[in-house]
């Protein structure tokens, strides 16, 4: 028998009633957008991360866009990201005239390598063409990327740091948030996620008043904020003034219900993605080109399970004959994309990226994942002899 490999049905019956319920709620509310559930979840992301904003929208990508809207990036500018992620990252920066210069990843925790990022913003300031402006730092597979080292490159540099926790919402850092450290934290809701919904959605998690202010207003066609009014004593509903270039991307209210619900539980799953990871790496370290590696004072919330085997496209069709699915993530890295090539870095820049991508493979993985299913996938890698 084929398993799955995000078990999504399995925490849907966990909190079927309470889901349930809470879209009954909103359906006869009447208040589909923005309703009272959009503001409570703000409220407790907000509280989850030790930080004083969230503001919702209608998905990761969108998340990404909002702060480089509001800190007006545009031609000319350089945003750096890893190569290793998925393509999102790096489409978002050209939506706004930028350019995405891409960055290599530490061959541990496959996250930004600083002195990679070191390297490329030196690059870009001998060239001279384009001004350095933001960094996005990818959380990936579910555990922070090394943001003090980040963050005091982006202060000597005068950069904006954002942190990419699409796949890393909840993730800790010495037992911080990445928001301690990030100008901003967005974040997708994408179903498959650690903290996903019934559909799209996402968020951003900021300690700037005035940052969380402007993204507000730019996920509503750049609606006119309280400070605009203020200072133009405009009266009326604010959507009916804009004063920048804005988009529509506001959360359904649905999607809210459903994720206050996935908060209450969240906590717990996050503890049981611990012990499936740990049984995962005890099974499979002697038997793997690598087992994962999580930054010392980190705690992953394990989106996924990733590890290397130095044959994995013959392990890849092995586990299939066995009804274990896998994933890669990711085979072509984004630099070597046909959409990219406008930005591809000088050649040999980004040795671990192309490495990396050889021979990742992802196993199932989610909290309800059972011992004896984690025995059988373990011992079906161990069996391979490809």
């Amino acid at each position: 028998m084929s398993l799955p490999f995000i078990d999504l049905q399995a925490q849907r019956k966990r909190i079927e009633s309470e889901v349930n319920a809470a879209i009954l709620s909103v359906v006869e509310s009447g208040r589909y957008v923005l309703g009272p559930e959009v503001t409570e979840l703000e409220k407790q992301l907000a509280a989850w991360c030790g930080a004083k904003h969230s503001v919702s929208c209608a998905n990761g990508t969108d998340a990404i866009a909002l702060p480089l809207m509001a800190w007006e990036i545009g031609p000319g500018d350089a945003v750096f990201c890893p190569s290793f992620t998925f393509v999102a990252t790096a489409q978002v920066v050209p939506w706004t005239g930028a350019s995405p210069v891409f960055v290599d990843i530490l061959p541990d925790t496959y996250n930004m390598d600083p002195a990679s990022l070191e390297a490329a913003i030196a690059r870009v300031k001998a060239e001279g063409k384009l001004t350095p402006k933001v960094v996005i730092a990818v959380d990936l597979f579910g555990q922070p990327a090394d943001y003090p080292a980040l963050k005091a490159i982006c202060d000597r540099e005068g950069l904006k740091l954002i942190s990419d926790n699409a796949q890393g919402f909840g993730c800790t850092l010495n037992g911080k948030a990445t928001t301690d450290w990030a100008d901003i934290a967005t974040t997708s809701f994408f179903p498959a996620k650690p903290l996903g919904c019934y559909g799209d959605g996402g968020a951003v998690v900021t300690n700037d008043d005035r940052l969380a202010e402007l993204v507000e207003a730019l996920r509503v066609y750049g609606k006119v904020t309280p400070t605009d009014a203020a200072e133009r004593n405009f009266h009326h509903d604010p959507k009916y003034l804009s004063l920048r270039v804005g988009m529509n991307s506001r959360l359904d209210t649905i999607q809210a219900a459903v994720l206050l619900e996935k908060l209450k539980i969240f906590g717990d799953e996050i503890e049981q993605r611990q012990k499936v990871a740990a049984r995962y790496t005890e099974g499979l370290k002697d038997h793997v080109r690598r087992v994962p590696h999580v930054i010392e004072g980190g705690k992953s919330v394990w989106a996924q399970y990733v590890i290397e085997h130095e044959n994995r496209d013959g392990l890849q069709a092995h586990l299939g004959t066995q009804g274990i699915p896998t994933a890669v993530y990711y085979p072509v890295p984004i630099h070597m994309q046909d959409f990219a090539a406008e930005w591809a870095p000088p050649a040999g820049t980004l040795p671990v990226t192309e490495d990396a991508s050889r021979y990742v493979i992802a196993l199932p993985m989610h909290p309800y994942l059972g011992e004896d299913d984690q025995d059988r996938i373990i011992e079906a890698i161990r069996a391979f002899n490809g």
